[in-house]
């Protein structure tokens, strides 16, 4: 599958594709997979409960939520393979962090959490057909494609390390 066209999701997506590069889901599982789970196991204990600044996530709450919206994005693709014919709803990451309960859970739980998420996701895409990946449906008022969802999918977790980086110092 070639990369997403403009037309295989809405202009939110835009900046999560552009964190991307590679033609399709198996070059960005090579390019991307060992660097982002690194990145997460290379953040000390001592900081998963650090915020930049009040009223921003704490280390653990970001992975949290970049746990939570894989699930969601995976969901969606499952749902459009699958010809699902009802628009699929946006979130509020900001209410799943509020009554999510990262601050009481354990690092390494959240980091084993984060890799299975991942090996599931990489096998759910392993599971489409070609047909499939061109598969189109809506979500979050949006035209989207399976396969856009995975370059997305890697995005979202790709600019989440960047704030990590930037605002974390990590």
């Amino acid at each position: 599958m070639p990369r997403p066209s403009a037309k295989e999701y809405g202009a939110p997506h835009q900046n999560y594709i552009n964190y991307t590069s590679g033609k399709d889901y198996s070059i960005l599982v090579q390019q991307y997979q060992e660097r982002i789970t690194e990145s997460w196991s290379a953040v000390p204990v001592e900081k998963t409960n650090f915020a930049y600044a009040p009223d921003k996530w704490t280390i653990k709450q970001m992975l949290q939520h970049v746990i939570d919206t894989e699930r969601i994005f995976a969901y969606r693709a499952l749902a459009i393979a699958r010809q699902e014919p009802a628009a699929l709803l946006g979130f509020d990451e900001n209410e799943y962090a509020k009554n999510g309960t990262a601050a009481n859970r354990n690092w390494k739980d959240m980091l084993i959490e984060w890799r299975v998420v991942r090996q599931s996701t990489n096998l759910l895409f392993a599971s489409f057909t070609e047909e499939q990946m061109k598969s189109m449906g809506t979500a979050s008022g949006h035209p989207i494609s399976v396969n856009a969802l995975g370059f997305i999918i890697f995005g979202h977790a790709l600019h989440h390390l960047h704030v990590l980086k930037e605002r974390y110092d990590i």
